[in-house]
């Protein structure tokens, strides 16, 4: 199931009086259901990841899924973030900072980068979704490790 699907399943569950949704095709599935307090969606995916990180394919999906973002707060659950821009994760799933284990990683921190360059990749549901900049800048600072299980608005990467 794609981003785009999962999207069109949130704005249908915030419009709708439906408190819970759960959609499966295939071995996919994709729970979604609402915060109690402030009406909010939270979405719950099981995708099937592999033990190792395999190679990532040669075709990317055509239109990769915009880097959320947001100003950065002053403290996050896990700690302190550096101030910045924050590029957060569209979607749950697992984070390589590297197209496959063997090559470099996309960016380190203290690099350059220009709107539309590629952070990352998400793998969800066996799709590999390219993290792009949406801000040019220099990389402050990598918040996730290669590897990783990310949640949906987790912030990734802090662009100064």
């Amino acid at each position: 199931m794609d981003l785009r699907k999962i999207k069109k399943l949130i704005d249908l569950l915030e419009e709708s009086n439906l408190a819970e949704l759960e959609i499966k095709e295939g071995e996919e599935v994709v729970r979604l259901s609402r915060v109690p307090k402030g009406g909010g969606i939270t979405v719950n995916a099981a995708p099937n990841v592999p033990a190792a990180h395999p190679a990532a394919p040669a075709s990317r999906p055509e239109s990769p899924a915009p880097a959320a973002s947001t100003m950065v707060p002053a403290e996050s659950a896990s700690g302190t973030i550096p101030p910045g821009h924050v590029v957060r994760s569209p979607m749950v799933g697992t984070f390589y900072a590297a197209a496959n284990p063997d090559a470099p990683p996309y960016v380190s921190v203290g690099q350059t980068v220009k709107a539309g360059d590629t952070l990352g990749v998400i793998e969800a549901m066996k799709m590999f979704n390219q993290i792009e900049a949406d801000k040019a800048g220099t990389i402050v600072a990598i918040l996730v490790e290669n590897g990783q299980p990310v949640e949906f608005d987790e912030p990734l990467f802090v662009i100064g």
